[in-house]
């Protein structure tokens, strides 16, 4: 089908509901649960401020506005390239420079949510997305792959969100050697529930944070604090997942979503 037909053959699905817009965000504003780092390590990013500017006030009589404060991860959240040190020297690294088309492409939704229901540090390896495949079909070049583990219904508490104690965050998230199988596939990018792309354990893996460390590495994208993935296919549907043109920005909250066929 040439491109003009299948565009207006999608404009007409959208429009009769044969085709879903499903929304993949979590809302942002001052409850919004934020990653917490050891004092020695880093600072923490601030918690979400929204302020009126004006409310059909004085201040703008026939208009409301705000203004924001709020760290480029936060909530449902893009990672750049240059977030991280590995992957800091990349020219098209950066939200304002990443091409567009990298916003839009297929996504795989490896499902965990048993598993991480049974154990919150629950880790995805390479043996687990090779029984996907093998279920499913193999993961493509430019797609994204997404693990589904249900985190999003803790996200009315930060404190069950991220889920720490004495011991640290317990958090599912991906093995050092499941990013690297999915670099090997020249992956678009690597998403989660969780508050950030790796495991809470991931500090004490080689190397530490694997999926920030090496998908950026490979400039590849990470998505965070994703919601609803219960509501998507195995595979068959497309993502779009575009940050803000913040420049030089190193990620970006989002508005993620994804174009689901109805049954």
């Amino acid at each position: 089908m040439e491109a003009s037909k299948l565009l207006g053959e999608l404009a007409s699905q959208l429009a009769s509901g044969g085709i879903e817009v499903v929304d993949l965000t979590a809302v942002l504003g001052p409850d919004t649960p934020l990653i917490k780092l050891p004092p020695d390590l880093a600072v923490d990013t601030p918690k979400v401020e929204i302020h009126t500017i004006s409310h059909y006030d004085k201040n703008g009589p026939w208009w409301a506005w705000n203004w924001l404060k709020l760290g480029e991860h936060s909530g449902t959240h893009f990672d750049a390239p240059i977030h991280w040190i590995s992957g800091k020297d990349y020219a098209d690294g950066a939200t304002d420079t990443i091409p567009v088309k990298r916003f839009v492409g297929p996504v795989n939704v490896i499902d965990c949510s048993k598993e991480a229901a049974a154990d919150a540090d629950f880790l995805l390896t390479v043996d687990h997305i090779k029984a996907w495949e093998a279920k499913h079909g193999a993961i493509n070049p430019g797609e994204w792959v997404v693990m589904r583990t249900d985190w999003d219904r803790r996200s009315g508490s930060e404190a069950e969100f991220l889920n720490a104690n004495e011991t640290g965050p317990h958090t599912p998230g991906p093995t050092a050697e499941a990013i690297i199988y999915l670099i090997e596939k020249d992956v678009a990018g690597w998403g989660s529930q969780t508050i950030g792309t790796d495991a809470g354990a991931a500090g004490g893996m080689q190397p530490p944070f694997p999926a920030h460390t090496l998908m950026h590495k490979a400039n590849k994208y990470g998505l965070a604090s994703l919601c609803n993935l219960d509501r998507l296919p195995p595979r068959g549907a497309i993502l779009i997942a575009a940050p803000l043109k913040i420049e030089h920005g190193t990620g970006s909250p989002i508005r993620a979503m994804a174009l689901v066929a109805r049954k």
